[in-house]
């Protein structure tokens, strides 16, 4: 039990609530006076002790039942055991015409089985929760989870099930009851979801490191930064770039010389009656010129706030940047950038595009981008996507993406999301991937910096 309440303060202190060294030892000297035997006395003896502001309550009251005792969710209900003969053999008639992996799932909302601890583990590794360190993302892990199992699909395969059950004769009252326990049966398997995000992020704060740390920051995923987390990434962009430029140049000092230059070879040797004796080489640097394409909805905000900045931030490294982002609509962003720092331009864009739930609309912003832009994009141009490559299932226009793939240098993707949920909901990201060069998963501020860092190397 101690090293379990050792494990809660470290989370609480992960969690933002300041406990000091002394507290933590009142908290062990109360556990020890009053026992753990009535929970009650146990949390309020832990409250007392370790937390000091009216603020920092709703952040300990959300992690004691993660740690000590969680709420189980509602068991699940063996819809089969109620089932006549007939009705059974009608549902394994039914089951048929669906598809083997819908039909396992199906099958096990009807015998209501729930989820296992390693099922639960493989969908938390798929969706990255062993890297979320934060509980506002708790839901969130949650939905991605519901998502990689397909729910919706699973959601809509059941109203199916019912109608050819009823087409085959089986009563309105069965299949009401059979709605409901169905219905009963999936919400319980999602508060299964979510209690395991939750125990799982609350254990992943029990070991991080204090978020005022800027190396744990830059590994930490995107969909887990904090306001105050994207504070101190804004800063340390800078440093990232002046990182990234020494390194640029390191290379090229230690590179060999470029190609040979024949032209230059012979003009220079004419004085020796055009014996070759001194040899020119071309210069080996060739500085990228760039066309970026960033969804800033709410889920992209971050990635593509902080690639805009570190782009920006490199602009001596990079021949010209043309800067666009969309939500719903495409807007041309790089006059932002011509008088001001990257971060204020980056701060006035998203002023411009506030966050929000919208319906994202890539296809619409390509469609946009060839019609009024395509002169931008030449044969020395990498072309740069940021996003999900989520449609809310508008056409995503593949023929304009293939067109504007090749034109360029190089096409590079860069998504946040696991290639797991490419396949997922309204993503468009694998029929999009085999026009691009490259396709990279990036979930930090570190992968982010590596991608544009290869991006460099590349030319």
């Amino acid at each position: 039990m101690d090293e379990r309440i050792a494990k809660f303060i470290q989370a609480l202190r992960g969690g933002g609530v300041r406990v000091s060294l002394a507290e933590s030892a009142d908290a062990f000297r109360a556990v020890e006076e009053l026992g753990i035997q009535d929970r009650e006395a146990f949390r309020l003896s832990l409250r007392t002790t370790l937390v000091k502001e009216a603020a920092d309550l709703p952040t300990f009251d959300e992690m004691f039942p993660l740690f000590f005792g969680v709420s189980e969710a509602p068991p699940l209900m063996n819809l089969a055991e109620d089932l006549t003969p007939e009705e059974a053999q009608m549902l394994a008639e039914a089951l048929k015409q669906f598809a083997d992996r819908l039909r396992d799932m199906l099958e096990r909302m009807i015998q209501g089985k729930p989820l296992s601890q390693q099922e639960l583990d493989q969908l938390g590794q798929m969706v990255g929760l062993n890297r979320a360190d934060n509980l506002r993302q708790k839901e969130w892990m949650a939905r991605r989870m519901a998502q990689a199992l397909k729910f919706k699909e699973v959601q809509d395969a059941l109203e199916k099930l019912q109608e050819l059950l009823a087409q085959m004769g089986m009563n309105k009252q069965r299949l009401d009851q059979m709605r409901q326990i169905l219905q009963a049966n999936q919400q319980s398997m999602m508060e299964q979801l979510r209690n395991h995000a939750g125990q799982q992020i609350a254990e992943n704060m029990a070991e991080s490191r204090p978020e005022d740390n800027v190396d744990a920051l830059m590994n930490r995923p995107f969909n887990a930064l904090s306001d105050k987390d994207m504070d101190i990434l804004r800063k340390e962009v800078g440093r990232l770039a002046a990182l990234l430029r020494s390194r640029v140049a390191l290379r090229q000092k230690r590179a060999k010389s470029g190609q040979i230059d024949a032209k230059s070879t012979i003009r220079a040797n004419l004085k020796h009656g055009s014996v070759p004796i001194t040899i020119k080489h071309r210069d080996r640097t060739l500085k990228p010129k760039l066309v970026v394409i960033c969804d800033i909805s709410t889920s992209m905000r971050p990635v593509s706030e902080l690639m805009l900045s570190l782009i920006y931030a490199l602009q001596d490294q990079i021949s010209k940047t043309h800067a666009f982002a969309f939500i719903d609509r495409l807007e041309y962003v790089s006059p932002d950038f011509q008088a001001k720092e990257a971060r204020e331009a980056v701060g006035d864009v998203l002023l411009r595009m506030p966050s929000g739930y919208y319906n994202t609309d890539l296809g619409g912003s390509l469609a946009e981008f060839t019609h009024d832009y395509m002169d931008v994009v030449d044969s020395r141009t990498t072309f740069i996507i940021v996003g999900d490559g989520r449609n809310n299932y508008n056409d995503p226009r593949l023929d304009l993406f293939n067109s504007i793939a090749r034109r360029t240098r190089q096409t590079l993707w860069i998504n946040p999301e696991p290639p797991a949920l490419w396949t997922q909901g309204d993503s468009d990201m694998l029929k999009y991937a085999p026009y691009c060069d490259t396709v990279m998963q990036v979930t930090t501020l570190s992968e982010l910096a590596a991608a544009v860092d290869k991006l460099l190397v590349s030319h």
